[in-house]
């Protein structure tokens, strides 16, 4: 019970304060005057400005509430290394014990886990959330068990009574980490991208480590290594052997005595493209499908086209001086001898044979193509004659010979079955119907795949691979009708495209490949085949173990699966003869940048508290009440500030000036300055 006065006014303050100067005017008047019963007057006026003011004496019914003690336990990824667990455990219990044995006092444990993702150690957003949910005028201290390697300080919440930071760790810990930067996410294939890299050691270094181990991988494959300096900045260029995705494995092997080895690794993954696609055109005599091939060609910025049409053969003979001819020579030996392996795609549109390009050009040709290079034939009328190239050294390379017949007739190009599951040729979009074409040479394949077909079931297009390049053989020069928009037209730039980008070996248009697309910890496995089944992929997991993956048939020659990863590395996957790495999350997730024990994060906020940082090592600190705003740690002991809450359950008011009161004594004054004002 408490008991206290208060004042609750039966006019406003400032009503009350003019009344109260009137009244002292009046007063002053009196005594100015002389009259002798001004001090009873003066009586007078007080009792009615008292009684005016309404002064209350309140009684409360209090009940003493507790005082609040958060003790936040960190038990973080970085918390696991070590000792640290056992340290915390111990502690932990140490003051639970303590804190409970505590008069008028709660505890109220908060557990502090990783972040979403890879968000680090997000403590002071469970600390914000603690909070909201206490009264903070009960709350007395905070006590936080950890190495202090906080990840969202800028959502430190105001602090209504001392922090403490109890570290775990040791202070002989050390640590090493490798860091890669400036690592882009593509670079040209077959030129150098410099990486910047740098070993870095913290903590209690020991003695004579000035240099690190270092091996590199590419692609999972075996590991070259190097020595490396110690807290240098290290520029390292790196070439990439192929183009997509490039997984490179940076690793610093374990030292004796290091903390942890989670941060030794890093992975990076980098995009290989061509800087620019050199395909020389050569276009026999003019036809309306020799623009659509120019314009396909130079409609891409990464392609550099070299094109030539030949409009006069050697036997033409008009009589016309050659110092007059607005043409220029082709230079066949230049190309087909001396230049050849520069370009990436060679093509051939309704080429020939008219003694331009003597034989043994044309059998260089043939060694381009074994040798890795590509040929693609759009074939026009002439492929049937005797002067068709395929009755040149360049025959034995394409994937069917002529029949010596060219069908003149409508109808519409189809996809075979086995094109469905090619990816030159599966799930071409248009909207409609495709149109027709007017014209297809009839072809007898040799080998390769027939992914098109024409009239009766026909080949239309066949593609095939000639030692380590590639051939292409399109039985028709009426392409041009669909990009004309005849009958409706059809999907004939992105059949094009697709077909010119298959032959220059663009990974995303491998018939046979299995790669993983990564989202956070989930991959999506990939299998793309011409075969009707295929088996399980094994998955390898960074710790070494292995794991069966079912894959099911998503779309013709498509087959996927997910899997989620079970934890952040280089995953290893296999299919046959057929393998591909991946990388899940980054190598060292951000509870393992910096491992070594510190409050350099916490620090600031426990110093405005008036806080303090103890290492468990050195023992667990006692524990004290302090009066607030006082310092709340010290030599071995740490400080709590009671609080003093209580709950109201009652409350009662009495005046202390009853109203017949006043009127008696204000009246009784008033008549007592009268009457001895009256007497002299």
């Amino acid at each position: 019970m408490t008991g206290t006065v208060i004042f609750d006014p039966l006019i406003p303050w400032s009503v009350l304060a003019a009344v109260a100067a009137l009244a002292l005017a009046g007063v002053v008047l009196a005594l100015w005057r002389g009259l002798s019963g001004w001090a009873l007057r003066a009586l007078a006026a007080l009792m009615v400005l008292a009684a005016l003011a309404g002064p209350v004496y309140q009684i409360e019914d209090r009940a003493p509430l507790t005082d609040i003690v958060l003790l936040v336990e960190d038990e973080s990824a970085s918390q696991g290394l070590s000792d640290r667990p056992a340290q915390t455990a111990g502690a932990a219990a140490e003051l639970v014990e303590a804190l409970e044995a505590r008069d008028n006092t709660e505890l109220r444990r908060v557990t502090v886990k990783d972040g979403e993702g890879d968000a680090g150690t997000e403590m002071m957003t469970a600390l914000a959330a603690a909070l909201a949910e206490e009264p903070r005028a009960r709350v007395a201290g905070i006590i936080a068990l950890s190495d202090g390697r906080v990840h969202d300080m800028d959502r430190l919440p105001e602090l209504p009574a001392p922090m403490h930071l109890l570290l775990t760790g040791r202070e002989t810990d050390w640590d090493r980490r490798l860091i890669v930067d400036n690592a882009p996410a593509f670079a040209i294939i077959g030129e150098p991208v410099t990486l910047t890299l740098r070993i870095e050691d913290s903590g209690a270094v020991p003695p004579g480590a000035t240099t690190a181990p270092l091996e590199i991988s590419v692609d999972g494959g075996p590991p070259e290594r190097f020595t490396l300096p110690v807290g240098q900045d290290i520029e390292l260029p790196v070439t990439l052997p192929h183009g997509g995705r490039n997984v490179l494995q940076f690793t610093v092997p374990e030292a004796e005595g290091e903390l942890t080895d989670r941060n030794n690794t890093a992975l990076v993954q980098m995009n290989g493209v061509r800087d620019r696609l050199r395909v020389l055109l050569v276009s026999g005599e003019p036809h309306p499908g020799g623009r659509t091939w120019r314009n396909l060609l130079k409609s891409d910025s990464s392609v550099d086209l070299v094109h030539f049409t030949i409009l006069r053969p050697p036997e033409k003979q008009d009589g016309v001086p050659v110092d007059e001819l607005s043409l220029i020579a082709f230079p066949t030996r230049e190309l087909f001898l001396e230049k050849i392996d520069d370009f990436d795609l060679i093509i051939f549109d309704r080429y020939k044979r008219r003694g331009i390009l003597p034989a043994i050009y044309l059998d260089n040709v043939s060694d381009y193509v074994a040798k890795g290079g590509a040929v693609l034939v759009a074939a026009g009328p002439d492929f049937a004659t005797a002067d068709s190239i395929y009755r040149s050294p360049l025959g034995t390379t394409l994937p069917a010979e002529p029949s010596a017949r060219v069908i003149e007739d409508r109808y519409r190009p189809a996809v075979t079955d086995l094109g469905e599951r090619h990816p030159v040729t599966s799930g071409l979009d248009w909207d409609g119907e495709w149109g027709s074409w007017l014209r297809q040479v009839d072809l007898l394949p040799r080998s390769g795949h027939v992914v098109m077909q024409g009239i009766d079931e026909r080949p239309l297009l066949v593609l095939d691979r000639v030692g380590e390049g590639r051939v292409a053989l399109l039985a028709s020069d009426h392409a041009w009708l669909w990009s004309r928009g005849y009958e409706g037209g059809g999907p004939q730039l992105d059949l094009l495209r697709r077909l010119a980008h298959w032959m220059m070996k663009e990974p995303e248009l491998e018939e046979e490949a299995l790669w993983a697309e990564a989202v956070g910890q989930t991959m999506r496995i990939i299998r793309r085949t011409l075969e009707e089944e295929v088996g399980d992929v094994t998955v390898t997991t960074p710790d070494g173990s292995t794991t069966e993956v079912e894959l099911r048939e998503v779309s013709p020659g498509r087959y996927e699966a997910l899997y989620e990863g079970p934890e952040i590395g280089l995953y290893r996957l296999a299919e046959g003869d057929h393998e591909a790495v991946i990388g899940l999350g980054p190598a060292a997730p951000r509870e393992f940048e910096q491992t070594i024990a510190t409050d350099v994060a916490l620090a600031p906020a426990i110093e405005a508290v008036r806080g303090g940082v103890f290492r468990l090592e050195q023992g667990l600190p006692t524990i004290r009440n302090v009066r607030e705003g006082r310092p709340a740690a010290g030599r071995g002991w740490i400080g709590l500030t009671p609080r003093g809450a209580y709950e109201t359950r009652d409350v009662t008011q009495s005046a202390l000036l009853p109203p017949w009161l006043v009127l008696f004594l204000a009246a009784g004054f008033i008549v007592a300055g009268w009457l001895r004002e009256g007497r002299r």
